[in-house]
């Protein structure tokens, strides 16, 4: 995630490289960064928190701990924080770095790794108008950016946290049905994808119901609906629904 980000906000000349410092355990990361993006690097976070306005943790949640221990004492009322860390609430890292930092929580998905992907974020009490839309900003360096409470973060993660695996399943699927009824599979593959796609631009752009969108490919007797059919007898909306259930219950254990 830190990679797509820095990719986003360079793309989108939100910072130049010189402005941009990347810290990491990995030597061999630490080189991939400073040799594709020019970016300055290091490996000390300490050091690295007391000299930068804007602080993004793209960690893992277990190793969080550490790293606020590390820099808490670098931090200031003038500084924004943004964790990435899934299921790392905004309170436990207050107990860390104490009330003075404004601090922002995020949920972006895979996606963003090419600047399509989708973003939640929500801010700690008190957080600036500024600040939260700094932190818009610089999400929307890879796709789109949702506001909401952090008590939601879980249900978040369980539909577009997840929600890119249960598309790639999908896709998946597709392709085999059509490699079933006798298309290559490159060309299944295709169609499938881009099928997928499509349909997802024309919700986001016409701002339509689904319903209404499946309506109008649904011609009576056709095609269409013989296929909705049998996804109907398959349970294949209850089925999605059950999915983000199961993942929101699980990043909610994982969090506590």
């Amino acid at each position: 995630m830190a990679e797509a980000l820095v990719t986003g906000i360079l793309k989108a000349h939100l910072a130049s490289p010189a402005n941009i410092s990347v810290t990491d355990i990995s030597p061999t990361r630490l080189e991939h960064f400073k040799k594709t993006f020019q970016v300055q690097v290091g490996s000390k976070n300490a050091e690295e928190a007391k000299r930068s306005d804007i602080i993004v943790l793209c960690v893992k949640p277990q190793v969080m701990d550490t790293v606020l221990s590390e820099m808490k004492d670098q931090l200031s009322h003038k500084q924004i924080l943004i964790s990435v860390a899934a299921g790392y609430p905004l309170a436990r890292i207050q107990q860390h770095v104490g009330g003075n930092v404004s601090l922002v929580r995020a949920m972006p998905n895979t996606p963003a790794v090419i600047q399509e992907g989708v973003t939640a974020l929500a801010g700690s009490s008190g957080l600036s108008r500024d600040h939260l839309q700094l932190a818009q900003t610089i999400f929307e360096s890879v796709g789109r950016v949702v506001m909401v409470e952090e008590s939601l973060m879980d249900a978040v993660t369980g539909l577009s946290g997840s929600g890119p695996a249960y598309i790639y399943l999908v896709i998946e699927a597709l392709t085999d049905g059509g490699v079933r009824v006798g298309l290559p599979r490159g060309v299944a593959s295709v169609l499938a994808a881009q099928t997928v796609l499509g349909a997802a631009r024309m919700v986001l752009e016409s701002g339509e119901h689904p319903a209404l969108l499946k309506d109008r490919v649904t011609s009576p007797g056709g095609t269409t609906i013989a296929g909705l059919q049998q996804l109907e007898a398959g349970r294949v909306r209850a089925t999605f629904m059950k999915a983000v259930e199961a993942a929101t219950a699980r990043s909610h254990e994982l969090g506590q």
